[in-house]
C-alpha cells in the first residue's frame, strides 16, 4: 500500500495510518514555513537577547534524534557548546545544577512524559532559559516552559513517529538559523523535494523485498547524517523488529566493523558535504569487507554501492539534508514491515506516549 492509497478512509489494511502520515510531510513542512516561521523567529529573537552561553538538550526516543540534529546545528552553525541532558541526574538523584545563562531545549512530540516535564521545570528553577519544542501546545511540557514552539504536524496516530520528526527538524533548523541572525531560506525547497521522494516509493519497495529476511542491519553515517542513522535504526526496530544498530562511521571502525559480513546489510547515510567526505574511508573499508552496502545519498555514491536510493542534494545545503534523508528510510521501515506480514501502525508492546520518570 502506498501513502496515496492510505488517503482512502475506507482502507483497513495494515500500515494505513503510518502511510497517511508519511504522505502528509510535504504539507506539514510547508505549513511550518508559511505559518510557523514568524513565531519561531520571534522566539529566537527573544532568546538571543538573553545571550545564552551554553545549550542543554533534553529528549527521548525519536525526539532525542531531533535534539541531536539541533546539537550539530548549534555547534557547527553558531559555535555554541551543547550537551545532551541526563534526566535521571535530576529526576532520580535530585541534582541541582547551576543553569544560569543556559538555554535548555526540550524536544517531545506529545510533551507529556513526566521526566521531561520534571527536568524542564527543574531547569527553569535553576535559572535556565527553557524552550519546549512539541506537537502539542496544550501539553504539560509547554505549560512549564518559558517558550514553546509548536511543530504544527497535526495529530499523529501511528505509533512510529514520522511527520513529527521531520517537522521537529525543520522547526529546530529555523530556530537555530534565526538565533544566528539568518532567515533559513535554504529550507524553502524542502516541501517540494519531500513530495518527490515520497513519489519514489516503488524504489524503496524493491529494497524492502531485498532485505525482508535480514536478521540484523547496521546503519552508519557522520556529521549531520548521524541523527538520521539513529532515527532510521529506531524505525526499523520498532516496526519490523529487526535488530538495527546505528554507529557513527568513526565509531564503526573502532570494533563493530568486525561484525560486518556479506550477509547483513549495512545502510550508509551519506551527506553531500563534509560529513560525506568524512565517511568515505568507512565506505571503502565496508566495500573491502564485501559488505552488502546500501547508500542513501548522492547519486555518485549510490552507484558505487550494492544498492541505494539517490537523494536530490544539488543546491541543498548539508545542514538541511537530514529532513530529506530520513524519508526513504521511513518508507523502508514501512515496506519491510509490510513485507514481513506485520502492522507498522501498532508495534507490539509500545504506546504513543511513553511515560518515563
Amino acid at each position: 500500500m502506498t501513502p496515496q492509497d492510505a488517503q482512502d478512509p475506507q482502507s483497513e489494511r495494515p500500515g494505513r495510518i503510518m502511510a497517511r502520515e508519511m504522505a502528509e510531510q510535504p504539507e506539514v513542512l510547508r505549513r511550518i514555513l508559511d505559518t510557523g516561521a514568524p513565531t519561531i523567529h520571534e522566539i529566537a529573537r527573544r532568546v538571543a537577547e538573553r545571550r545564552p552561553r551554553f545549550v542543554l538538550l533534553t529528549a527521548r526516543g525519536t525526539s532525542d534524534h531531533a535534539a541531536l540534529y539541533a546539537k550539530y546545528l548549534l555547534e557547527i552553525r553558531l559555535g555554541m557548546p551543547c550537551g545532551l541532558a541526563s534526566m535521571s541526574t535530576i529526576t532520580a538523584y535530585g541534582a541541582k545544577p547551576d543553569l544560569r545563562d543556559v538555554l535548555a531545549v526540550t524536544v517531545s512530540q506529545s510533551g507529556g512524559s513526566p521526566d521531561l516535564v520534571a527536568s524542564t521545570q527543574a531547569a527553569r528553577e535553576a535559572g535556565a532559559i527553557t524552550l519546549a519544542v512539541t506537537n502539542n501546545p496544550d501539553s504539560p511540557l509547554a505549560a512549564v516552559s518559558e517558550h514553546h514552539i509548536d511543530v504544527l504536524a497535526g495529530p499523529e496516530r501511528a505509533l512510529p513517529a514520522t511527520k513529527t520528526y521531520t517537522a521537529s527538524l525543520l522547526a529546530l533548523y529555523l530556530f537555530v538559523e534565526r538565533l544566528g541572525g539568518s532567515d533559513g531560506a535554504a529550507a524553502a525547497s524542502l516541501p517540494a523535494l519531500a513530495g518527490d521522494l515520497l513519489a519514489r516509493q516503488a524504489e524503496v519497495k524493491a529494497l524492502a523485498a531485498r532485505y525482508r529476511f535480514a536478521e540484523r542491519m547496521v546503519i552508519t553515517s557522520r556529521g549531520y547524517g548521524y541523527p538520521t542513522a539513529k532515527e532510521a535504526a529506531l524505525k526499523l526496530m520498532e516496526t519490523s523488529y529487526i535488530p538495527a544498530l546505528a554507529y557513527s562511521g568513526a565509531d564503526l571502525l573502532h570494533g563493530p566493523l568486525a561484525m560486518v559480513d556479506n550477509i547483513s546489510p549495512v545502510i550508509a547515510v551519506v551527506p553531500d558535504g563534509r560529513g560525506g567526505e568524512a565517511l568515505r574511508p568507512v565506505l571503502d573499508r565496508l566495500r573491502g569487507r564485501g559488505a552488502d552496502l546500501v547508500v542513501i545519498g548522492p547519486k555518485a555514491q549510490v552507484e558505487q554501492a550494492s544498492a541505494g536510493f539517490a537523494l536530490p542534494t544539488d543546491g541543498v545545503p548539508e545542514e538541511v539534508q537530514p529532513i530529506l534523508e530520513i524519508i526513504p528510510l521511513q518508507l523502508l521501515a514501512y515496506e519491510v514491515t509490510i513485507a514481513r506480514g506485520q502492522d507498522p501502525d501498532a508495534p507490539r508492546a509500545l504506546a504513543k506516549v511513553t511515560e518515563t520518570h
